[in-house]
C-alpha cells in the first residue's frame, strides 16, 4: 500500500459507478482524504463510508444528473472532483452481429453521459474558480478490443471529447484529464472464464491484473492541486501493456 496521503477537506467528489469495483475504492479514497463524497450509481453503494451521500443516477439521463447535482449542492455546498467510472461494456459479439440497439446504448451511456456530466458539472467548477475531472476511459479506446466495438469506440470517444475540454478550460484552475486502465482485478472478472481472464494477463507486461487501488491512487493525485500542468491528458494504466 502507499504511504502517500492527501488532504481534501472541504473538497467535495462525485464519484459515478460508485458502487462497486474500481469507483467504490475511489469513494474509499477519497473519504479517507476528508472530502465529501457523493456516489452516483443505478446500484446501492450498501458498503459506503460513513458520511456518504448516495444518488441513483443513471447517467444517460440529464434530469438524473440535475437531481443528483440538486441533492450534492444541497449537502456540501458545490462540487469539486469529478471521478467518472460509471459505465458498461455490452454484449462481447462481432460487429456483424451486434444489435444496433445494443451498440446505441453503449454509445449513449459510456461517452453521452461522459458529456451529459461535465455538460451540467463544469459551470459549477466555473463558478468555484476550480475542479478537477478524471474520465475513465480504456485501454480499449486506444487499442480496439475485437468483439467489444461499441465500447472500444465509446472509450475513444471519451478520450477525444477529454481533450476537448481540457483545451475549453486551459485558462481556468479546471483541469480534465482520463485514466486507460488494461484489465483490473473487480468482481465482474468472476463472472468470467478462467481461460479469458488468463488471456489477459499474458497480455500484460506485468503478468497481472490491475489493482482497484492503483487506479485510485492515480485519481488522487489527478484530483490534487499538484495536477497543474497536466490537462487532456490519458493515463495508461496497463502494467506497460499500452504501446503509445
Amino acid at each position: 500500500m502507499s504511504n502517500v496521503s492527501y488532504d481534501f477537506a472541504g473538497r467535495t467528489a462525485v464519484v459515478t459507478g460508485g458502487a462497486a469495483g474500481i469507483g467504490a475504492e475511489i469513494a474509499r479514497h477519497y473519504a479517507a482524504a476528508g472530502a465529501n463524497v457523493s456516489i452516483w450509481d443505478l446500484s446501492d453503494a450498501g458498503d459506503a463510508p460513513e458520511g456518504v451521500l448516495t444518488c441513483r443516477v443513471d447517467i444517460s439521463k440529464p434530469d438524473q444528473i440535475a437531481a443528483a447535482i440538486d441533492q450534492t449542492c444541497a449537502a456540501f455546498g458545490g462540487i469539486d472532483f469529478l471521478s467518472h467510472n460509471a459505465g458498461f461494456a455490452g454484449p462481447t459479439l462481432p460487429v456483424v452481429e451486434n444489435d444496433p440497439a445494443i451498440w446505441a446504448r453503449v454509445i449513449e451511456v459510456n461517452l453521452t453521459g461522459t458529456f451529459y456530466l461535465a455538460h451540467a458539472i463544469v459551470p459549477i467548477m466555473q463558478e468555484r474558480g476550480f475542479g478537477r475531472i478524471i474520465n475513465m476511459a480504456s485501454l480499449a479506446g486506444k487499442e480496439g478490443t475485437p468483439n467489444a466495438s461499441a465500447y472500444s469506440a465509446a472509450k475513444a470517444g471519451v478520450i477525444g471529447f477529454t481533450k476537448s475540454l481540457a483545451k475549453e478550460l486551459a485558462q481556468t484552475d479546471i483541469r480534465v484529464n482520463c485514466i486507460a486502465p488494461a484489465a483490473i482485478k473487480t468482481a465482474i472478472l468472476d463472472q468470467m472464464a478462467p481461460e479469458f481472464v488468463q488471456t489477459m494477463i499474458d497480455k500484460s507486461p506485468m503478468k497481472r491484473l490491475g489493482w482497484v487501488e492503483e487506479a485510485a491512487r492515480m485519481v488522487m493525485w489527478l484530483s490534487s492541486e499538484d495536477c497543474t500542468f497536466n490537462s487532456g491528458a490519458v493515463f495508461d494504466l496497463s502494467g506497460g501493456r499500452a504501446t503509445y
